[in-house]
C-alpha cells in the first residue's frame, strides 16, 4: 500500500469520530418559590467576606488568617490542582503520540557456529554493528468518543474539586465564626460569674459579721459560703470550655495551640440582617450543590467510556528514520527506513467484563443522581433550619431579657426582706441563684443567635459573586 492509499483509507477513520453514551442533561428539580420559615423578600446578595457584616475586627482577622493558613483548605486546593493536572492526561489521548527511539549495538557470533558448514578458506566477519534511530508515530482514532468522554469526566472532576474547595473555605469561615462567638459567649458568662462571686463574697462577709455579733445564725453563713463555691465551680467549667474553643481556633488558623491566644473581652459583634431570597437562587449559589452536579456529570460521561469498549479500535502507526551498519553512513539517504501500519481490535469474548463495566457505570450514574437530589433537599433543609433557629433564638433572647428584669426585682425584694428579718437567707439564695442562671442563659442565647446567623450564611452559600 502506498502512502497515498494509506492516507485515503485512514482519513475517513480520523474524521468519523462520534461520542457514544448519553449526553448530560441536568435533572429537573422544583425548589418551590417560598420558604416555610421566612417570607421571600428581595434578594440581598451576601458579599464574599460575609463575616464582616458582624462588625467585629477580631473576628475578621481570625477568618482571614484561617483562610490563608488552614491545612484542610490547603489539602482541598492540592486536590483541585491534582484534578486539573489529570485533565491534561485525558486531553493528551486525543492527539497522536510521537516518540524518538534510538539504538546502537555490537555483536559477535561463534566462529564454529558460522564456519562449520562453509568451505575452507571462506572469510566471515564474526562481529557486526547496527545503528538505528526512528521517529515512531502512534494514534488511536477516537471513533466512538471514548477519549472525549474521559476528558469530559476529567473536566467535571476538576470543576467538582474546585467547588469542594469553595465548600471547604465556606465551612472553615463558618467554623471560625462559630468557635469565636462561642468563645465570646463564654467570656460573657465568665464576667457574670466573677461578678456573682464578688457579690456573694461581699454578702458572706456581711453575714459573718452579723453572725459574730449574734444577729444571724451560722446556717446562713454556711449557705452563703456554699453558693460562692458553686459559682467558682461554674467558673472553672466555663474556663475549661473557653480553653477548648481557643484551641479549636488555633487549629483552624493552622498554628500551635500553645502559641495562640484570644484576649478576653465582651463581643463587639452586631446582629446582621439578610434575607434568603428564592430557593432556586440558593441552590444555584451553594458550592456543595455544584460539586454534586459535577459528580453527576462525570458519572454520566463514564457511561460513554464503558460503552465505547464494545466497539472496535483502529490503531494507526508510522515509523521513519535511518538504520545503518556503519556510523559514517548512518545518514545516507539509501539507509532510510519507513513503516506504516494499521490495525483492528474488536472485543470477541471477555467473559462479560465489558458488560459488567457498563452496568457499573450506569449504577454509578444512578448513585450520583440520587446524591445530587439528596444534596438539593439537604440544602433547602439547612436554610429552613437556620431560619427556624434564628426565629426561636430571637424569641428566647427576648424572653430571657424579660426574665432577667423580673429576677432582678425578686432578688432585690428578697434581700430587703432578709435585712428586715422578714424571711430567712434561703429566699435570698434562691433568688440570687435564679438571677445567675438567667444571666448565664442570656449570654449563651446571644452567642447562639450570632452562631445561627453564621449558619444561615453558610446555608445560603456564603459569598457568591461571580457564581
Amino acid at each position: 500500500m502506498t502512502i497515498h492509499n494509506f492516507l485515503v483509507v485512514s482519513f475517513p477513520l480520523l474524521c468519523a469520530g462520534c461520542k457514544v453514551g448519553p449526553d448530560f442533561k441536568l435533572p429537573v428539580f422544583s425548589a418551590g418559590d417560598a420558604w416555610k420559615e421566612q417570607r421571600v423578600g428581595r434578594d440581598a446578595r451576601l458579599p464574599d467576606s460575609w463575616w464582616k457584616l458582624f462588625g467585629d475586627g477580631d473576628l475578621n482577622q481570625l477568618v482571614v488568617r484561617a483562610l490563608a493558613a488552614n491545612n484542610d483548605i490547603a489539602a482541598a486546593k492540592a486536590r483541585m490542582d491534582t484534578a486539573r493536572a489529570l485533565t491534561g492526561v485525558d486531553r493528551a489521548r486525543l492527539f497522536p503520540r510521537l516518540d524518538l527511539n534510538g539504538s546502537a549495538g555490537i555483536s559477535r557470533v561463534s566462529q564454529d557456529a558460522v564456519t562449520r558448514n562453509l568451505p575452507p578458506g571462506v572469510a566471515v566477519d564474526l562481529e557486526s554493528e547496527r545503528y538505528r534511530a526512528t521517529f515512531d508515530l502512534s494514534y488511536d482514532p477516537d471513533l466512538w468518543g471514548r477519549n472525549k468522554r474521559l476528558l469530559e469526566a476529567g473536566n467535571a472532576d476538576a470543576a467538582g474539586a474546585e467547588a469542594l474547595l469553595d465548600v471547604q473555605r465556606l465551612g472553615i469561615a463558618t467554623e471560625v465564626c462559630r468557635q469565636y462567638f462561642l468563645l465570646r459567649g463564654l467570656d460573657a458568662q465568665e464576667a457574670v460569674l466573677r461578678d456573682t462571686i464578688s457579690s456573694r463574697e461581699s454578702g458572706h462577709d456581711v453575714l459573718r459579721s452579723r453572725t459574730d455579733a449574734g444577729l444571724a445564725d451560722g446556717l446562713s453563713t454556711s449557705q452563703a459560703r456554699a453558693e460562692i463555691e458553686l459559682a467558682r465551680n461554674d467558673l472553672a467549667s466555663v474556663q475549661r470550655q473557653r480553653g477548648a474553643a481557643e484551641h479549636a481556633l488555633a487549629v483552624l488558623c493552622g498554628t500551635l495551640p500553645a502559641s495562640f491566644s484570644v484576649g478576653a473581652k465582651s463581643s463587639a459583634a452586631k446582629l446582621p440582617e439578610w434575607r434568603a431570597g428564592l430557593p432556586a437562587q440558593v441552590l444555584h449559589r451553594r458550592p456543595d450543590v455544584r460539586a454534586a452536579e459535577m459528580e453527576l456529570r462525570a458519572a454520566n460521561a463514564r457511561i460513554g467510556v464503558a460503552e465505547a469498549a464494545f466497539y472496535p479500535n483502529f490503531p494507526l502507526t508510522a515509523s521513519a528514520g535511518f538504520e545503518s551498519l556503519e556510523p559514517k553512513r548512518f545518514l545516507d539517504w539509501q539507509n532510510r527506513v519507513l513503516a506504516l501500519g494499521g490495525g483492528l481490535a474488536q472485543p470477541v469474548f471477555n467473559a462479560g467484563s465489558n458488560r459488567a463495566n457498563f452496568d457499573a457505570a450506569v449504577a454509578g450514574r444512578d448513585e450520583a443522581l440520587a446524591n445530587y437530589r439528596n444534596r438539593l433537599l439537604t440544602a433547602l433543609r439547612e436554610v429552613e433550619d437556620a431560619l427556624l433557629d434564628l426565629k426561636a433564638l430571637a424569641a428566647s433572647r427576648k424572653a430571657l431579657e424579660r426574665a432577667l428584669a423580673a429576677s432582678g426585682e425578686a432578688k432585690s425584694l428578697a434581700q430587703e426582706r432578709f435585712e428586715k428579718g422578714l424571711t430567712n437567707y434561703l429566699e435570698v439564695v434562691d433568688s440570687d441563684r435564679t438571677t445567675l442562671n438567667v444571666r448565664l442563659l442570656l449570654a449563651q442565647s446571644i452567642a447562639q443567635e450570632r452562631i445561627a446567623w453564621a449558619a444561615l450564611a453558610k446555608a445560603l452559600g456564603g459569598g457568591w459573586s461571580g457564581k
